[in-house]
């Protein structure tokens, strides 16, 4: 079976599965709602803020964009995509592949590619739709490219952990803060601002603030974002590979 049969055939799968499971069903609405809210909520707080206390929310919409778009949006696909991995795992749809055209390799390569284009495709619609921040076309593909592979990333963490989607949302949960936690390494003004790169979610948003303030070393924190984040997904594809087959 060549890539795009394989893609045509589990694509309209998936999308059944989603839509027909009411806990996932809503993530989908969760990208568009922050959009909305940004782009009509923050220009009047950050208003509100200057004339009653002083101040400027302005210079920290960079947090705001880093928080709620990259890495959320890739969060939401992450979570739809974890899921739908537990689901195939508790129904033995994993096990049937074995007796199918379609190989292992590229059931890993469409798993891992749709979270990926779908998270690109969204930034670029809600970047401009949240009206805060003004980002050249081609920094929004760089700002993409750098947060897309937290979306496979996590899901493979969810689904090669959780033995259900019950402990999925469990662990959801509980892995899911510390993920953003790079958001405080905006306030560092020095170099240990580099000690948060442990969390792999720190790349991206490092890339987009440079991006943001029009500074220099874009490219290699894209190069080590894409780095970083690709060999941890190499690890959890081993890793969920392995439990696939106990």
């Amino acid at each position: 079976m060549n890539t795009i049969k394989a893609f045509s055939v589990l694509g309209p799968i998936d999308a059944r599965t989603v839509f027909r499971d009411s806990s996932l069903r809503w993530m989908i609405l969760i990208p568009v709602a922050t959009t909305l809210l940004v782009r009509w909520g923050v220009p009047p707080l950050a208003e509100a803020l200057m004339e009653q206390y002083g101040f400027n929310l302005v210079p920290y919409y960079p947090t705001i964009m880093a928080y709620f778009f990259i890495m959320l949006c890739p969060m939401v696909f992450s979570m739809l995509t974890g899921f739908v991995l537990l689901d195939e795992r508790d129904e033995n749809t994993l096990t049937a592949l074995a007796v199918t055209p379609l190989s292992l390799n590229l059931y890993f390569a469409y798993r891992i590619a749709i979270p990926i284009a779908l998270t690109i495709i969204l930034l670029f619609l809600i970047f401009p739709l949240s009206g805060i921040v003004a980002l050249a076309w081609g920094d929004i593909l760089i700002a993409a490219l750098a947060a897309a592979p937290t979306a496979p990333m996590f899901a493979l963490f969810l689904a090669s952990v959780a033995n259900n989607k019950v402990q999925g949302f469990a662990l959801m949960k509980l892995t899911g803060l510390p993920l953003f936690i790079p958001i405080f390494a905006y306030f560092v003004d020095s170099t240990w601002e580099y000690a948060f790169g442990i969390i792999p979610t720190f790349w991206p948003m490092k890339t987009y603030w440079l991006l943001q303030a029009g500074e220099p070393g874009v490219w290699w924190h894209l190069a080590v974002s894409l780095l970083y984040q690709g060999a941890l997904v190499a690890v959890l594809v081993r890793r969920f590979n392995r439990i696939m087959h106990r």
